[in-house]
């Protein structure tokens, strides 16, 4: 009964403000329990700081576990570390199944901060047991932790927009601070492991890399308590019919497309980096640099939508800096030497960083509340996919020519820009869900008092 009438008092909010001109996020926000505006600052300050520590967790892993196995097993170390390493990322396949338990849970914090400790305990019990248990058991455990990777990226991303609030400005600069913490995430995750692994011992890493992890889940107990936007259990969309509303909804799909085809390249850049910098330096460590050149300017592009966040409809923001991202991917392939090539590096990261931070605004805008979890999570583990292609064709192309590698890159990239807009020019006249076609049973309620942004044209 009290269910049922918060539920009500929701869709009363949401109806008054819908009168008013509000933001789509602003309905999405009515099953938070929203903080005051003087805490907003310090609940944003919570939230980057687990997002940091578990991403890092994330990021370290791979090369503490191939850095531990190799340390265990001189011989084939490497093997089964890659093996360790590639069965953390397997299960983003249930993505959408664990984003489902995210909209229907009846406190979205106490969920993620179960699945970081998870993900924590896996991660230092997988590495304590190598050597001493069964592989396949070692093996289990890493594929346990590696169920909360969909929650620790998407899942968390979802939870952003109703911890701010309603204000757009203030939704797209905290979306640039959530995007930084990638970029913050992939140089402190693997840069702890160097160090500890050369003071202690790559055991010591891992355990510390757990510890991260689970020190992430107890910092979202600080949050403001949220339900999950399905409200209770059963409400939620099926997972048939969240990935229904990614591809018939318009900018979802043409982003999410979009996104996947760049991904392709994005992804391979730092293999080819290393291949490229020594093809124009002729030292090993020129490589290394000039990945490092491509990481930095990754994080100076978050760090810059934070500090001026985006303006403008997002997806034709996200078109355009996915044309962006091509041209700079076309300047790393014609860098005539190795100064040059460092500054088109650190550019193509910049307009990489600064894209992915325009996609997550994206998803916020044009994902229903009743499966704003699931479109995060779809979103990103398509991206993920496509990126693991992209990394294995880089690696391959890159091998016979890596200025053949970013040309094809950058190929692939303008052919994004391409799809997406001949996408929107067939289906101008004839409209996806987003614009008016009938949405599944379980979400018409919520888009009867959820006003969506300004539709594509």
């Amino acid at each position: 009964m009290n269910d049922d009438t918060d539920r009500q008092r929701t869709r009363e909010r949401a109806s008054r403000s819908a009168r008013g001109g509000t933001s789509p996020n602003r309905a999405a926000t009515g099953a938070a329990t929203r903080p005051r505006p003087a805490r907003r600052g310090t609940a944003l300050a919570v939230y980057l700081a687990s997002a940091t520590l578990v991403r890092s967790a994330s990021g370290g892993a791979p090369v503490g576990l191939v850095s531990l196995t190799l340390a265990r097993h001189p011989h084939g170390g490497a093997t089964l570390g890659s093996v360790l390493a590639a069965l953390l990322m397997i299960p983003n396949v249930a993505g959408p199944w664990l984003a489902r338990r995210l909209e229907g849970a009846r406190d979205t914090r106490v969920l993620l901060a179960v699945a970081f400790a998870v993900h924590g305990l896996a991660l230092a019990g997988g590495s304590l047991l190598l050597g001493r248990a069964a592989t396949p058991v070692v093996a289990a455990l890493i594929t346990l932790g590696g169920l909360a990777t969909p929650l620790m990226t998407g899942g968390l991303s979802s939870r952003l927009a109703p911890l701010v609030g309603g204000d757009e400005r203030a939704q797209r600069r905290a979306e640039g601070w959530d995007s930084a913490t990638y970029g913050v995430s992939n140089v402190i995750g693997p840069a702890a492991v160097a160090v500890l692994a050369g003071v202690t011992g790559p055991l010591a890493a891992m355990v510390a890399l757990g510890a991260a992890a689970v020190l992430a889940g107890l910092l979202l107990v600080l949050l403001p308590r949220e339900r999950g936007a399905g409200g209770p259990r059963g409400e939620a969309l099926t997972v048939r019919e969240a990935l229904r509303v990614v591809v018939t909804r318009g900018p979802l799909r043409r982003v999410m497309v979009a996104t996947m085809l760049t991904s392709v390249s994005t992804s391979g850049v730092m293999v080819i980096a290393v291949v490229f910098g020594r093809a124009l330096h002729h030292s090993a460590g020129a490589g290394a640099a000039l990945g490092a050149a491509y990481g930095v300017g990754n994080l100076c592009g978050a760090l810059l939508t934070a500090v001026f966040p985006l303006r403008g409809e997002p997806e034709r923001l996200a078109v355009r800096l996915i044309g962006a991202n091509a041209v700079a991917v076309g300047l790393c392939a014609a860098a005539p030497d190795y100064a040059i090539a460092v500054v088109t590096f650190a550019l193509a990261g910049a307009t990489s960083a600064v894209l992915f931070t325009a996609t997550l605004a994206v998803r916020s805008v044009y994902a229903p509340p009743a499966a704003r979890a699931q479109v995060f999570v779809t979103m990103a583990g398509c991206k993920m996919v496509a990126g693991a292609a992209g990394t294995a064709l880089a690696g391959t192309l890159s091998g016979f020519d890596p200025r053949l590698a970013l040309a094809v890159g950058c190929l692939v990239v303008t052919a994004a820009v391409g799809t997406a807009r001949l996408d929107r020019r067939l289906t101008r006249d004839a409209p996806s869900t987003s614009d008016g076609a009938p949405l599944p049973a379980s979400e018409a309620a919520e888009e009867s008092v959820a006003p969506r942004a300004t539709p594509p044209a």
